[in-house]
């Protein structure tokens, strides 16, 4: 906004600078994030501001109190435009000085005190004994002079109800009634050396008590005095409830006398240091402790915050917690409106998930064993200590000093079934493995034992003498051909002739089809079919095919 003043552009923004007044705009987060600060300063969870001079600011001061007007050009938030800016350098808080003394004359002087000579007051304030005939006319015991001060005490000095107290005279107090604590206690002594003499000389085999070693035990415990009981009277009437009437509000209302006991020091007495814990003095709460250093077992008090996180407040801010995730979660549960229901599911949900954990750690317990378990160590694991020196390397691996472990299989190892004592393929006989036990070559068959192996040795010898006795007799049948299947299914004619050459030919090419067929980033791009196939051809296709029940499978190629 600009307005033209007798041809002359005079802009809005150039007043405001020429006050010395610069405009801070506030956006809406910054204004919402500003009153949270100051509720957090009046709840005492922030710290206060401070002022110019480093001195805390009241947060419950209005702004209109605590705001400097404009033209202080206040650039931080003060209070020094609430005080008085100019003091008087004659007022004083100091006080007179009792019993000073400035000098005393030989000879009476004029104008001093008839009855004494100190010049420093007239006859009739004269405070000492008024003499038979006064210094004025002797000349003799003048008076010394009295020091005469003159104060102009400001405000608070002439409103101090204490201003100008000694604190040491009240060491006098403290000394006579430690006096009579202490003459209390002698007589207390004493009465107690007495009713004991008293029993030692009764004990001649009297069982019976007299009524005057009765009368003389009431009357030494009614002077007994019980410092307990007396404190405990003094604090009878601490939680008294008084009604108090005509309050400003009307009608009546029931407040506590007493908010805590008067020999309790108060929380923010505790520790003078103005950098310790803060106190707020609106909700009389101070969350940190005001002695962290000193003894814990000495402390009275530790803070607000230690309550808060002991006890049954930790318990009611889980229950808190857990009703919030179970709304959020879709369970109509609500702390506030039923809060019995609430409590009822979180002490279900303790059991459910105290129950899950203790499954879970049985589980794992029982698949891995205990290794803190109460059982004895061994005394070889113990005491197995040896000099031997064993080098690693980087991984871990065992590089020297140390024989190396194979490690063990996957599979189940020495399950011995069947009532056999060795494992299956501890035997080897005719190409077959078998039970070395029981010498049997069928697997999971039932172990016989020496028994087994006599009757194999014997039908075995059987047999051989059967073949014997057939050969002896010319009845052995004739030996079976071998026949060699021809490449193309069907037995091989007995004019068919392999060349030597072309079947070394066709046997490199099947090895370079069965390369190109692993890699086929090596086929090319045109592809020559052959439909032609020869002898050659077959037999290298089928010195090369792969016998899955081969079990030399794995050695090829």
């Amino acid at each position: 906004m600009s307005r033209g003043i007798k041809g002359i552009q005079v802009h809005s923004f150039d007043v405001f600078i020429a006050v010395g007044v610069v405009v801070a705009f506030k956006s809406r987060e910054d204004h919402r994030k500003q009153i949270e600060l100051e509720e957090a300063r009046k709840a005492g969870l922030a710290p206060a501001e401070l002022d110019e001079d480093g001195k805390e600011i009241n947060p419950h001061i209005p702004q209109y109190m605590s705001s400097a007007p404009w033209y202080l050009n206040a650039e931080r938030p003060s209070l020094k435009h609430q005080r008085k800016w100019k003091s008087d350098p004659n007022y004083t808080k100091s006080w007179y000085d009792r019993g000073a003394k400035i000098g005393q004359a030989d000879k009476y002087r004029k104008g001093a005190c008839q009855n004494c000579g100190a010049m420093s007051h007239d006859i009739k304030s004269c405070m000492e004994r008024p003499r038979k005939v006064g210094a004025k006319y002797t000349n003799k015991h003048i008076a010394p002079d009295e020091k005469v001060e003159t104060f102009e005490l400001d405000y608070d000095g002439k409103r101090d109800r204490w201003n100008g107290y000694d604190a040491s005279s009240y060491a006098l107090v403290i000394e006579r009634y430690e006096s009579r604590d202490e003459a209390r206690r002698k007589f207390l002594k004493e009465q107690q050396l007495k009713k004991l003499e008293g029993k030692n000389n009764n004990q001649n085999g009297e069982d019976g008590v007299s009524e005057e070693d009765e009368e003389e035990a009431e009357d030494e415990d009614d002077l007994r005095v019980d410092e307990a009981k007396v404190d405990e009277s003094k604090q009878m009437d601490f939680a008294k409830v008084e009604k108090r009437v005509r309050t400003t509000g009307g009608g009546s209302t029931g407040t506590v006398r007493n908010l805590r006991i008067r020999e309790d020091t108060a929380k923010y007495l505790l520790n003078l240091d103005v950098n310790s814990a803060h106190y707020d003095p609106k909700t009389r709460s101070m969350r940190e402790d005001p002695l962290p250093d000193a003894d814990p077992n000495e402390k009275f008090y530790a803070g607000d915050n230690r309550y808060r996180n002991s006890g049954q407040a930790m318990e009611f801010k889980q229950l808190n917690i857990h009703a919030w995730e179970a709304f959020d979660k879709g369970q109509d549960i609500h702390m506030q409106a039923a809060p019995s229901q609430a409590e009822l599911l979180y002490k279900n949900y303790k059991v459910i998930k105290e129950n899950l954990k203790s499954h879970t750690k049985d589980t794992i317990l029982e698949k891995y064993g205990n290794a803190a378990s109460e059982e004895a160590i061994p005394r070889e694991l113990l005491l197995g200590q040896s000099e031997r020196e064993v080098e690693y390397d980087r991984a871990g691996r065992i590089i020297k000093g140390q024989e190396t472990t194979l490690p063990r299989s996957k599979y189940e190892e020495d399950v011995y079934v069947n009532n056999h004592t060795c494992v299956w393929g501890s035997w080897w006989k005719d190409h077959q493995w078998g039970y070395r036990c029981c010498q049997q070559l069928t697997r999971n068959s039932y172990c016989t034992g020496a028994a087994g192996i006599e009757a194999a040795e014997a039908a075995s010898d059987l047999m051989k003498a059967n073949i014997a006795r057939k050969e002896a007799a010319g009845e052995m049948p004739p030996p079976a051909e071998e026949k060699r299947p021809a490449t193309w299914g069907t037995d091989i004619p007995e004019d068919l002739v392999l060349d030597e050459k072309l079947l070394a030919e066709a046997l490199k090419k099947e090895d370079a089809r069965r390369k190109e067929e692993r890699d086929e980033r090596k086929r090319k791009y045109n592809v020559r079919w052959n439909d032609e196939v020869t002898a050659e051809d077959m037999e290298a296709y089928r010195m090369k095919k792969v016998h899955h029940d081969d079990p030399m499978k794995e050695f090829l190629n």
